[in-house]
């Protein structure tokens, strides 16, 4: 058994997010932990809504709201979406707690005392309407480097350099489309130059990483500069140095917190299980936690804070980098193990564009379709190694060719079959096994070690292909059983020793899909005369917190219960009810239905 650390990507805390943004970093990470869990490892998965920098600010200016009201109002919203997909968070919290601030501050104090943070005067873009720092992200400009028109102020998506906004050609606010004023400010910079040795060593011992992670991670390393990690900023965690403490115009920059998010969930995590050290089994270096496996699930727009500057900040840290230096209170911190990207989903042929209403939020696709027909098309279809398209038509064509025909066609008719004519799972014949079915329960039996293997290495989508091409072996079984011509008291044992066969294989076959679709396969588990959890679920908690702020729901559960990663034979004589459809049959007007609601 091992730790294994889900760490998974922070949504933003503007705003409802849409079936793209779950498709990058929600469904993948579920799938592999509850995968990771059913196989005996145990498993910390972490996240929280990111809620600081100016993009808060300037949406809650505009709404004329507090920063804390937009921020509470979008941490519920995102709360209450990622628990209708049934995403098993061990926690869900968000950046704006006590906890997180001083865990963020007690990383930076250490960094900047081991000479890893350091000041500079820089030029910082002003918007010269409102008088207010544009961060980098709300700059575009044409890209001195490869001549992309719409650069950001941070890094180019053309070529993948870090830039500065001073150094864009014709740069823009993104905001109101004013040119900016640059002007001289104090801040604080990571000195990222000082990790490139160890960055590099590091990522020479990475195996098994998706190349293009991999590959555009090793070039980051071939410019690195100093980053800014402060902003002339109202919101935001203070910078907890003298003199810099009690400044309400300077905040910590919001991609520097949300990275550390990672750590302060786990800290907040093992606070509220009443053991404040658990959290060392998942991130010491040093100590119980030395063997400990992290991954990172993100978008792809994100490697670059995975794969370069979180490493940074835990080797900073952990007194690893040209300058050396002493771990601080928390002692060495592990380095992730993998950084797990996935590309990007686009709608119609079209970018997600909330503004030009190419969107659909997740609360709006759970009102009118079932979570596990979304999480199916993202685990078979979704942007795993490639940027997908996300249309109506394939989404309805996958629901019903196969959720509907394949899977809920076997769990349907293998059940009502063994109900109606056993009124429960029927016993194997004296007359024992045939060639056939000893074929069918091997290619179920290998599945586990099959499909197993394809999640633990990321690759979901041969996994649930696998995992399908064994529902349709069991299909092809039974037809080729033909187990209703089987007729008077002579051949019922025959036909009882197919059914039993087949509802083994509807047993495992949903073992092997719970990880993707766990909310089927509970009602399957029932189905089959199942009694208990198989596929444990989240559950949303309003929690106090810790340190005296006020109250927040969060994401948690008990994932201790439910299936392991095995063949349970099933019992012969348990009662069986005839099925109620697991799967949704959709109509195809609805394909015309929601691109009309797209064209608005």
């Amino acid at each position: 058994m091992s730790h294994v650390l889900a760490a998974v990507a922070w949504p933003y805390a503007n705003g409802p997010r849409h079936i793209g943004h779950v498709s990058g970093f929600g469904v993948p990470s579920d799938v592999f932990s509850r995968y990771m869990r059913m196989a005996g490892h145990d498993v910390l998965m972490v996240s929280g809504t990111d809620e600081h920098g100016t993009p808060i600010q300037v949406q809650a200016d505009n709404e004329g709201v507090s920063p804390r009201e937009l921020a509470d109002r979008y941490n519920r919203i995102i709360v209450e979406d990622l628990h209708g997909l049934g995403l098993s968070y061990d926690l869900f919290t968000r950046t704006t707690t006590g906890n997180h601030y001083a865990v963020v501050q007690e990383i930076f104090e250490t960094m900047y005392r081991n000479g890893y943070i350091v000041p500079r005067v820089t030029m910082g873009a002003i918007s010269p309407s409102t008088g207010r720092t544009l961060p980098d992200r709300y700059i575009e400009g044409t890209c001195p480097i490869c001549g992309y028109d719409s650069a950001r102020g941070d890094q180019c998506d053309n070529c993948g350099n870090q830039l500065d906004p001073i150094d864009l050609v014709n740069p823009r606010s993104k905001i109101n489309g004013e040119t900016p004023k640059f002007v001289e400010t104090e801040h604080f910079f990571l000195d990222l130059p000082a990790f490139a040795e160890a960055l590099a060593k590091w990522l020479d011992t990475r195996e098994g990483w998706r190349p293009n992670v991999l590959r555009f991670s090793r070039n980051l390393l071939d410019d690195l500069q100093p980053r800014a990690i402060t902003r002339d900023l109202e919101w935001g965690v203070p910078i907890p140095l003298e003199g810099w403490r009690d400044r309400s115009d300077k905040r910590i920059y919001v991609w520097f917190d949300a990275v550390i998010g990672y750590l302060s969930a786990s800290i907040e995590w093992a606070r509220r299980s009443g053991d404040p050290e658990a959290w060392r089994k998942w991130w010491s270096a040093d100590g119980e936690g030395k063997d400990a496996l992290g991954y990172y699930f993100m978008g792809k727009d994100n490697i670059v804070f995975h794969s370069v500057i979180w490493p940074a900040l835990l080797l900073g840290y952990s007194g690893a980098g040209d300058r050396d230096g002493q771990p601080g209170n928390l002692g060495p911190l592990n380095l992730p193990t993998e950084v797990v990207s996935s590309e990007f989903l686009t709608m119609e042929g079209r970018k997600f564009s909330s503004s030009r209403r190419v969107v659909i939020y997740v609360r709006d696709f759970l009102e009118r379709y079932d979570a596990d027909a979304l999480r199916y098309f993202i685990a078979v279809a979704g942007p795993e190694s490639n940027d997908t398209d996300f249309t109506w038509a394939e989404f309805l064509r996958r629901n019903n060719d196969e959720l509907v025909a394949g899977w809920g066609n076997l769990v349907n008719r293998s059940i009502s079959m063994a109900a109606k004519n056993f009124g429960g799972i029927p016993p194997i014949d004296a007359a024992g096994l045939t060639e056939a079915d000893e074929a069918l329960l091997a290619v179920a039996r290998a599945g586990f070690a099959t499909v197993g293997d394809l999640i633990g290495k990321h690759r979901q989508k041969q996994a649930i292909g696998e995992a399908m091409r064994v529902v349709a072996e069991a299909n092809r079984y039974l037809s080729d059983q033909a187990p209703w011509k089987l007729k008077g008291d002579e051949e019922k044992p025959r036909m009882g020793t197919i059914l039993h066969v087949a509802l083994q294989v509807v047993s495992d076959a949903n073992t092997l899909l719970t990880p993707f679709l766990p909310h089927s396969a509970q009602k399957i588990h029932e189905l089959l005369g199942g009694t208990g959890v198989h596929a444990p679920m989240p559950s949303i908690v309003e929690v106090e917190d810790l340190d005296g702020g006020p109250s927040y729901p969060v994401l948690t559960g008990d994932y201790s219960v439910g299936a392991r990663w095995e063949s349970v034979p099933i019992e012969a004589g348990r009662p069986l009810a005839a099925p109620k459809p697991v799967f949704r049959k959709l109509d195809p007007s609805i394909v015309d239905e929601e691109l009309a609601r797209l064209s608005g």
